[in-house]
């Protein structure tokens, strides 16, 4: 059974239930494992980078923003902003009189980048980060995640129709082989991006 496209999904999670009459339902179990493997996978294929000019203490986030890798400034030397805590932000701000230049920390702050120094003209910086994975529908089709882990999405809308199903003796197994799935995803990128690469030992000459 090929399960490349959102509409060959849903007739697969129909399949393994030997259900026909799930049709108007089964795109929200695919929602619900969508939200789940958004939580908890973080693949090569989900990193982005976009470019904003922060002039002001606060900016927007990108739309599909996850989680951030690297912020940093590219305007002349390039610096990175380090990530700090609201309570550091606030603290900052206090013991230096919220003083203006060049940005140098960041925070998330209700749902938007917050810098300080707040700039004191325009920088341009770099973001790094974790997108949200397109989710499936009618015109969108499929996305990176179903065509080469389409398990992912089988068995977590398996997993997230158990409470619509209620007492399915089926759910600790589809559970089990949803739970590889996440980790072969997760482990799957750690080998793209690091290989077989061990720590070198450095041996000391005497």
């Amino acid at each position: 059974m090929a399960i490349t496209t959102y509409a060959e999904l849903k007739t697969a999670i129909a399949d393994f239930l030997n259900r026909d009459d799930l049709t108007s339902v089964s795109a929200d179990f695919i929602t619900l494992a969508e939200a789940d493997i958004n939580r908890r996978v973080r693949h090569w294929r989900m990193e982005k980078r976009s470019t904003a000019q922060l002039d002001t203490q606060y900016s927007a986030m990108p739309a599909d923003f996850l989680e951030a890798l690297r912020f940093y400034i590219t305007s002349g030397d390039t610096s990175p902003l380090e990530l700090i805590s609201q309570f550091e932000m606030v603290d900052q701000r206090h013991r230096t009189g919220n003083a203006t230049g060049k940005p140098q920390y960041y925070a998330v702050t209700a749902g938007e980048f917050e810098v300080y120094p707040t700039p004191d003209s325009t920088y341009t910086a770099e973001l790094y980060y974790y997108a949200r994975t397109t989710a499936l529908s009618d015109s969108n089709t499929t996305n990176w995640l179903l065509t080469y882990f389409p398990d992912a999405y089988l068995y977590g809308s398996l997993v997230h129709s158990a409470p619509y199903l209620k007492d399915d003796p089926r759910i600790q197994v589809w559970a089990a082989l949803y739970q590889s799935a996440i980790d072969g995803i997760n482990q799957s990128s750690d080998s793209a991006k690091h290989g077989s690469a061990s720590r070198r030992m450095k041996i000391k000459a005497y």
